[in-house]
């Protein structure tokens, strides 16, 4: 139904997860599935391509292009860029790549604009740094620059919400590294939408990836999070650009992590950690001494396991508490874990390690707000129950890592020498860990026990 300027302007009913479009409103979208996602919106109809990017160089050209064959392409080492924060290189894949689009998103107040502002001042020494602020003024950022003490001397600032004024001055002063902070206020002249909308924030972010390729530019995109987490917004932002990092962490710890969920120039589910003061993000470069912040004395329930996270192995304590259940149905909580696997952890502990917990309560938590993402923890968590259960400490210098079976074994784990090492560093004696994930004549000074079921992994402990 055209409304309106007649012809030029239509209502469109969008999914605000997915993206799909279609003319009449439906209780759930057919791309997706979701229910209640579709909204309306007014959006002019579609400009032609070399009407809308004549203004820099590369506009869309006519006719039918030549491929070439796969076997003639030369492959090229990427020349990286850093961007004077180990922890942040680490989860870019090693440095920031010429031409590519990264999607920032986390919780507001996290440290997002912090983290990029801390970015350019260290790069904007050696290349030329565009940044272009749309929810703060530039005397806001200012003052936190200057709090900050960061030498921002050659970091070029603009506050902007057009998309158009952004593209030709970006386009006049020929950036190095672009910052629009944040995508979900910047809006086209194009269409007739509020900024934030789904159109407007898949049409902005479509030119500024555009303008990135085409440039060579290195573009970084602030994106605000749902209630849910997600990235606000339509999940094709998230496939438009190379990376999307999530910048993740309580608001009542100093302690912030920063995530990769999608890299095309590097490994995903890397992790970089920082520590929030009143001078920025510093960098922390051993996380494992953090997580490892136990009490005095040895309690119940509580055992140390090696995690991974991207390359980098993480000792992290864990918690749990068993107690009776006073309910039909007893609780099963899990923070920093999915709860169908700690389901699962229970049936296996009742059926092969003779555990009668099935009227009991039972609580696991990951200190530091950590996530458990791999299934090396399975053992630890299993063990954490069993000494909450039964009341009785493991010791201290103990480390556990393992996948557990349904059949009750003790499967071999990726990396399981790097993760001995890891505890043998941080001055660990014991290990328990699959049979065959050992080496021996390795990591002196650890006593490693190996075990092959669930039933000797716990008359070991």
């Amino acid at each position: 139904m055209a409304v309106g300027r007649g012809k030029d302007r239509k209502s469109v009913y969008r999914c605000t997860d997915c993206g799909h479009a279609q003319s009449k409103w439906a209780g759930q979208c057919p791309g997706c599935g979701l229910w209640n996602s579709l909204v309306e919106s007014l959006e002019d109809r579609p400009a032609s391509a070399s009407s809308r990017f004549s203004g820099y160089a590369g506009a869309a050209k006519q006719g039918p292009a030549t491929p070439i064959s796969l076997a003639a392409v030369e492959a090229e080492e990427i020349q990286r860029t850093p961007c004077g924060l180990e922890e942040f290189d680490r989860v870019l894949g090693g440095g920031l790549v010429p031409g590519s689009a990264v999607l920032i998103g986390g919780d507001p107040g996290i440290g997002k604009s912090t983290l990029l502002l801390q970015t350019v001042s260290s790069l904007g020494g050696q290349h030329p740094v565009l940044y272009i602020t749309g929810e703060e003024s530039i005397s806001q950022v200012g003052l936190r620059a200057r709090r900050l003490n960061l030498p921002c001397a050659a970091v070029q600032i603009l506050a902007e919400t057009e998309l158009e004024r952004i593209l030709a001055t970006a386009g006049a002063h020929h950036p190095e590294f672009l910052v629009v902070d944040s995508i979900q206020t910047v809006y086209s002249e194009l269409l007739q939408s509020a900024p934030g909308s789904v159109a407007q924030v898949r049409e902005c972010a479509a030119q500024l990836v555009r303008f990135a390729k085409q440039t060579q530019t290195t573009v970084f995109l602030v994106g605000h999070v749902t209630k849910e987490g997600a990235l606000a917004g339509p999940r094709v932002l998230e496939h438009m650009v190379d990376t999307v990092l999530y910048f993740e962490g309580d608001s009542s710890s100093r302690f912030r992590v920063i995530r990769a969920f999608k890299n095309r120039f590097g490994a995903v589910n890397e992790l970089g950690v920082f520590a929030m003061t009143e001078t920025g993000l510093k960098e922390v470069r051993n996380p494992s001494a953090i997580f490892l912040s136990r009490g005095d004395e040895d309690a119940p329930g509580s055992v140390v396991m090696v995690m991974r996270e991207g390359s980098r192995p993480m000792l992290v304590e864990v918690q749990a508490l068993v107690d009776e259940s006073h309910l039909p149905t007893p609780r099963r909580v899990a923070v920093g874990m999915e709860s169908n696997r700690l389901a699962m952890l229970l049936a296996i502990l009742h059926r092969h390690g003779g555990m009668p917990i099935l009227n009991q309560d039972v609580f696991v938590n990951l200190v530091g707000g950590l996530r458990l993402s791999e299934t090396a923890g399975d053992l630890a968590v299993a063990l954490a129950v069993v000494s909450s259960y039964r009341d009785k400490p493991i010791p201290r210098d103990w480390v556990v890592f393992g996948e557990l079976g349904l059949n009750g074994e003790v499967r071999p784990v990726q990396n399981g020498e790097e993760r001995l090492r890891e505890a043998a560093k941080h001055g660990f004696r014991h290990a328990l860990a699959p049979a065959k994930n050992i080496v021996k004549g390795q990591n002196p000074g650890l006593s490693v026990v190996p075990v092959k079921s669930l039933r000797e992994a716990i008359d070991a402990l």
